[in-house]
């Protein structure tokens, strides 16, 4: 009994003992804090994948008239593609990619129905649930299973266009896009196609048409950032795909598109599909100039939109579109000064009530502020929907997102998920 109570009073070699029963708990905890980490992305992730399958399956189904098992077999091919092709699962020979497709095709199951609303027309409902066996680490994986599985339900609807009259519900979109000279100012983000470029920048665009050899020409430099007006191509074409693949036919999506700087420019006027005003954008010029002033494509939108122009009801009639929501997207990178270079409060109001008109009239307004000035962010933020139309993205990664998101927004109008 001594000798036990010297060794249990002896505290030199407690530390030790800790050290010996707590390490193996504190490494399982923080190998169970990263895998929560994980499993909250991979979770985004397939939450993602699984809802782009679901709505492509019930946009197949109202639109390229599919069978309830071709619907099947589409959302059941995107989900495993998209998977196995987006870096989420940890698979990279044939015999892996293969052993994994067949485990995650036992654990979804894709159920698609089509439902008679009145006359020809139909209601389609798609939903689809899964589980994905993600990886745990090796900590965590000695104190328990190697897997953990992550369950994702989504349900997309289409055809309905959600008030209960039944029939298919389309899109008129307008864009107003700004094309001023800060478009031409370079985005944080680097341009890896080019070595070399002019970089322009607020301190250096007084100088922009100094020839070489003169004081203060402004010499390519690397490396080359990507500037405003690119990076506004690329969401805007981001955009148009999303919104082809919830239109396939061009019989649910017309577009439109205008720019401006201090003058308004020519518009592409709305068009079944995204193609006019696809290569509208994409003929933006690469060095824009000139000052800010919305308030002449403003009035260019919501004339095409305003609900007393029956030309956009007339021509979803004709495509048997039963309703149809109004959007402007309307965008810039500055404030309202006109052929100035200061703020410009008089054109700030005159857009303010522009806008005001506009959602009066029911048509929904989307904002984006690009790397705006507070000024132009506060414009922005007053003429959109709600909070959740407006976007102030400060990068191209951002503004690529933003217009993602805007094209999501209103394809759900059209095949709406539903969970």
């Amino acid at each position: 009994m001594g000798i036990l109570k010297r060794i249990a009073d002896h505290r030199g070699g407690n530390f030790g003992m800790m050290t010996a029963i707590l390490l193996p708990v504190m490494l399982g905890a923080a190998g169970f804090a990263v895998d929560i980490t994980n499993a909250v992305q991979v979770k985004s992730s397939l939450q993602g994948i699984a809802d782009s399958a679901a709505l492509a399956a019930a946009a197949g189904m109202s639109q390229n008239n599919l069978t309830v098992a071709q619907a099947q077999d589409l959302a059941a091919d995107f989900l495993v593609s998209q998977i196995l092709s987006n870096g989420i699962a940890d698979a990279d020979s044939s015999a892996e990619k293969d052993a994994l497709e067949k485990q995650i095709r036992a654990a979804t199951t894709v159920t698609a129905t089509n439902t008679a609303v009145s006359g020809s027309e139909a209601s389609y409902q798609v939903t689809l649930d899964t589980t994905y066996p993600m990886d745990l680490n090796a900590i965590t994986s000695v104190l328990g299973g190697k897997t953990i599985d992550i369950g994702i339900h989504s349900v997309a609807t289409s055809g309905s266009d959600g008030s209960g009259s039944g029939g298919r519900t389309g899109i008129s979109m307008y864009l107003a896009l700004d094309r001023s000279g800060s478009m031409s100012f370079a985005t944080t983000t680097v341009d890896t196609t080019q070595n070399k470029c002019v970089n322009y920048s607020a301190s250096n665009w007084q100088y922009k048409d100094v020839q070489k050899g003169q004081k203060n020409y402004i010499a390519p430099s690397s490396p080359c950032y990507v500037r405003k007006i690119d990076a506004l191509k690329t969401a805007a074409t981001s955009m148009f795909g999303s919104l082809n693949k919830a239109d396939t036919t061009s019989t649910l999506v017309r577009v439109g598109a205008v720019s401006y700087t201090d003058v308004t420019q020519t518009a592409s006027a709305m068009t079944w599909g995204t193609s006019s005003a696809a290569k509208y954008v994409a003929a933006l010029p690469s060095v824009p100039t000139g000052g800010t002033d919305a308030t002449g494509a403003m009035d260019i939108v919501y004339k095409a939109l305003v609900s007393t122009n029956a030309t956009e009801a007339n021509a979803h009639a004709a495509n048997k579109n039963t309703t149809f929501n109004r959007f402007i997207v309307l965008m810039t990178d500055g404030e309202m000064t006109g052929a100035s270079a200061s703020w410009d409060q008089t054109l700030d109001k005159k857009v303010r009530s522009q806008c005001d008109t506009a959602k009066k009239d029911g048509i929904k307004i989307f904002t984006v502020a690009f790397m705006a000035p507070d000024n132009g962010k506060s414009l922005l933020s007053y003429c959109a929907t709600s909070s959740d139309y407006y976007y102030s993205p400060d990068d191209m990664s951002s503004l690529v997102s933003a217009f993602g998101d805007i094209a999501e927004k209103a394809a759900k109008k059209v095949v709406r998920l539903t969970n």
